[in-house]
């Protein structure tokens, strides 16, 4: 990979929550991480800094003056796809960002984000980021995997729990590559924010947060098998670099993949 530095651009026009949310980010960095994160007070000087400084990962706040999140985001895709994006939002605002558009995002963070759930999606955002720099360096494709577009839940009940079986079966069959929110909207036929919306309220998490989880309890599951290794274990679980997946095991456990085999 080259020597420049991971950007990471916020965008909020509320000073406190710009504070907040980088001195979070701070924390789950660390000084040596060699990331750059770069403050924006509204979507004009969102667009400025990328035109200027290139990040990998932009968090958006979905409403500010002059140029919304949403609005950012359009203008950032006309000419990048690899940027990883996510939004922050408020329930209140979902009928305001309901326009049928794609932006690709990786996630919508409900405000104000919990500490957890930040650095689940913010340290997958930066995975996928890195992979797709890489993939830039090399001229080469990032593997997608398989193309798995057909959900096969029969669940009974009401519509809601029908929709939750469904998501809940897509992910179990797709979650060891890299599944997105657009896809599984695709498949409901519903746009990324309202997805997100009903995601949240059916499984009190992020979508990126719960499939990290679900990846690490299955992780928990592989290396509980002798026969398996903790390479091994990662990679059938979605995570090719065998350091990222200690790091993310040992802040969801507590402890890390090799310790946590070692207790059973």
């Amino acid at each position: 990979m080259g020597d420049a530095k991971m950007g990471i651009l916020i965008a909020d026009d509320e000073p406190i929550e710009r504070l907040v949310l980088g001195r979070k980010l701070g924390k789950l960095l660390g000084s040596d991480s060699g990331c750059e994160i770069i403050s924006a007070a509204n979507g004009k000087e969102a667009l400025q800094f990328y035109h200027e400084k290139k990040p990998g990962v932009m968090i958006l706040d979905i409403r500010m003056p002059g140029l919304s999140g949403l609005e950012v985001a359009e203008k950032v895709r006309e000419t990048d796809q690899d940027c990883v994006i996510i939004f922050l939002t408020a329930f209140d605002e979902f009928s305001y960002a309901r326009k049928a558009i794609t932006v690709r995002a990786l996630d919508y963070l409900l405000k104000p984000c919990e500490e957890a759930e930040l650095f689940t999606v913010v340290e997958e955002a930066l995975r996928i980021a890195e992979l797709r720099k890489a993939s830039r360096e090399k001229t080469v494709d990032i593997p997608k995997g398989t193309d798995e577009k057909e959900g096969t839940a029969e669940a009974e009940g009401s519509p809601e729990d029908r929709r939750q079986a469904f998501i809940r079966e897509y992910i179990e069959k797709n979650y060891m590559r890299d599944l997105s929110i657009q896809e599984i909207a695709d498949q409901l036929g519903y746009s990324e924010v309202y997805f997100c919306r009903i995601f949240k309220q059916s499984f009190g998490q992020s979508f990126v947060s719960y499939l990290t989880n679900y990846r690490i309890g299955e992780a928990c599951r592989l290396l509980r098998e002798e026969r398996v290794s903790v390479r091994e274990a990662g990679i059938a679980v979605g995570y090719m670099d065998s350091n990222y997946f200690t790091k993310v095991f040992r802040r969801i456990r507590g402890v890390t993949p090799s310790e946590y085999r070692a207790g059973q």
